[in-house]
C-alpha cells in the first residue's frame, strides 16, 4: 500500500504527463496548488499527531524534527543554491513525512488527518509564539552579523 505522499508525487506526474497543449501551463500550475494543499494539510496533521498523547515517543520525535523543518524558514541547502536548494523541501519534506505516518497508529492518524482537513478548511492555523521565536532568532543573527561585520572592519573604534 503506497502512503499518500508517494500517491502525491506519482499523481502529480501522471497529471503532468497527460497533459499537452496550451493549458498545460495552467493545469500544471493548479496541480501544484493542490499538490501543496494536500502536503501543507498533511505536514499540519503530522503535526496533531505530535501532540496526541497515544503516539509514540519516537514517532513525536520524528514528528517535531519533520515539522519543525518544514515550517522554519532556515534550510539544510539554503534556497539561493540552485536547483539543490528547492530539492531538500521538494525531497526531505515529503520523506520525512511518510516515514512519521508509518510510525503513527492508524486510528490517531485518521483523526488528526480529519482535524487537520476541517481547521484548514475554516482557516489556516497561526501559532503566533513559534512566529515570534522565529522573528527573535532572525533579528538577533542579524544583530550578531552587523556587529561582526562592524569588528571586522573596525568601524567605530
Amino acid at each position: 500500500m503506497r502512503s499518500k505522499i508517494t500517491r502525491f508525487w506519482f499523481g502529480y506526474l501522471r497529471s503532468t504527463l497527460q497533459f499537452t497543449g496550451s493549458g498545460l501551463i495552467k493545469q500544471t500550475f493548479q496541480n501544484w496548488r493542490q499538490r501543496a494543499n494536500e502536503l501543507k494539510t498533511e505536514t499540519y496533521a503530522v503535526y496533531l499527531a505530535y501532540r496526541h498523547p497515544g503516539v509514540p515517543w519516537y514517532a513525536k520525535v520524528l514528528a517535531a524534527c519533520v515539522v519543525a523543518y518544514a515550517f522554519s524558514p532556515i534550510d539544510l541547502i539554503p534556497d539561493f543554491i540552485p536547483v539543490l536548494g528547492y530539492l531538500d523541501d521538494l525531497v526531505l519534506i515529503p520523506l520525512g513525512i511518510a516515514v512519521v505516518i508509518k510510525m503513527i497508529p492508524p486510528d490517531i492518524l485518521a483523526e488528526c488527518r480529519e482535524k487537520a482537513r476541517l481547521e484548514m478548511n475554516v482557516g489556516k492555523p497561526v501559532n503566533w509564539f513559534a512566529a515570534i521565536i522565529i522573528a527573535a532568532t532572525w533579528l538577533i543573527v542579524a544583530a550578531g552579523a552587523i556587529v561582526l561585520v562592524l569588528r571586522l572592519f573596525g568601524v567605530g573604534k
